[in-house]
């Protein structure tokens, strides 16, 4: 830097020592959809070997995205050009789409696409010339003596395989054929790999049975409550530790599906087990027989005239005296017992 101070040129040393990995593919992708998904792969690998952050925004992974086009039927390819430093999946694959589009004109236009480096403007959603780009010596490359050749051996190879942690494709066939989840759910949660280490803890933590309960909440209840106060699972908000207690107590029927929302919201705000939440606020289920048939005659009496069209066929009224008995209970009535007394009064 020549213009920061009068008498002295400056050098910025904020990135000595950060590596740069760059991976270049070969020009296998025929969609923008395909390309995002080989970068979302890409991402998940690196966040998983704890190489990267994976943080777009910050400029820690980023694509450049070279985009030809040909006429179908052709095999060759027409010319290249490289849409630049684009820092989001969504803009990844609306810049290619958009370039796509502008090449087709440029062609059909009567036009030749030139060899150039683009830049993508998101908010107009459109690619600008950077720079043209001609052949490789155009950047002027030059070997560097003091830089000797890195040899790597397959001795060392196969040392370091001891040390990479499972990958998030293995990962995801893991989920499918030993925890029976659905594929499009393993597959989000092996992409992440905070989510999948804070899955896998709970799962270790509960019975084998238990995954899919732990998957639907984790990806239902507890994804909304991170959206909502705009956390992130790095932030960790709870433990695996108190998840999977309140798991548990959904298992053993010591809570409603419905209270256990209201407990994970509690022990967001209030760092407590599961146990305590649901002691300290009185949220156990009521499964006493005695007193949900009590609950279910005062329900009845106090709605004669529903009860009256229930009992003549109106089927709909079922459901309005399973609602009743829920809101007197405050949503802690066994809803099975609540329905089982219902279809006998």
């Amino acid at each position: 830097m020549h213009d920061k101070y009068a008498k002295y040129s400056g050098i910025d040393l904020n990135r000595c020592g950060t590596p740069l990995i760059e991976i270049v593919s070969e020009p296998d992708m025929s969609s923008a959809k395909q390309a995002v998904s080989y970068m979302k792969e890409i991402h998940s690998i690196v966040t998983h070997l704890g190489i990267c952050d994976g943080n777009l925004q910050e400029g820690s992974f980023r694509c450049d995205a070279n985009v030809s086009i040909r006429p179908k039927g052709q095999k060759e390819l027409g010319t290249r050009t490289e849409l630049k430093n684009i820092n989001s999946f969504r803009f990844v694959e609306k810049a290619i789409n958009i370039e796509i589009k502008r090449q087709i004109k440029v062609i059909e236009s009567g036009a030749k696409v030139i060899q150039e480096t683009r830049l993508y403007d998101s908010e107009k959603n459109e690619t600008r010339s950077m720079r043209s780009k001609e052949e490789a010596n155009d950047y002027r490359y030059f070997p560097d003596p003091d830089l000797l050749p890195v040899v790597i051996d397959q001795a060392y190879i196969d040392n370091e395989k001891q040390f990479i942690p499972e990958f998030p494709a293995a990962k995801r066939q893991r989920y499918i054929d030993e925890l029976n989840i659905k594929p499009e759910d393993a597959k989000i949660i092996a992409s992440d790999k905070t989510m999948s280490d804070f899955f896998d803890d709970t799962v270790v933590i509960l019975k084998q049975a238990q995954a899919t309960v732990a998957v639907n909440m984790l990806l239902g209840e507890y994804s909304a409550l991170l959206k909502a106060t705009d956390c992130n699972m790095n932030s960790k908000p709870i433990s695996a530790e108190q998840f999977a207690g309140l798991l548990d107590s959904l298992a053993a029927g010591s809570i409603s599906h419905k209270i256990a929302k209201v407990v994970l919201e509690k022990i967001w705000n209030n760092n407590k087990s599961a146990d305590e939440i649901i002691k300290q606020h009185g949220l156990a289920q009521v499964s006493d027989s005695g007193e949900l048939e009590s609950i279910v005659a005062e329900v009845i009496k106090n709605n004669h005239s529903q009860f009256q069209e229930y009992k003549n066929g109106n089927m709909k009224m079922f459901n309005f005296f399973v609602g009743q008995v829920m809101k007197q209970t405050k949503g802690r009535a066994n809803p099975a017992q609540v329905k089982s007394i219902l279809e006998k009064s």
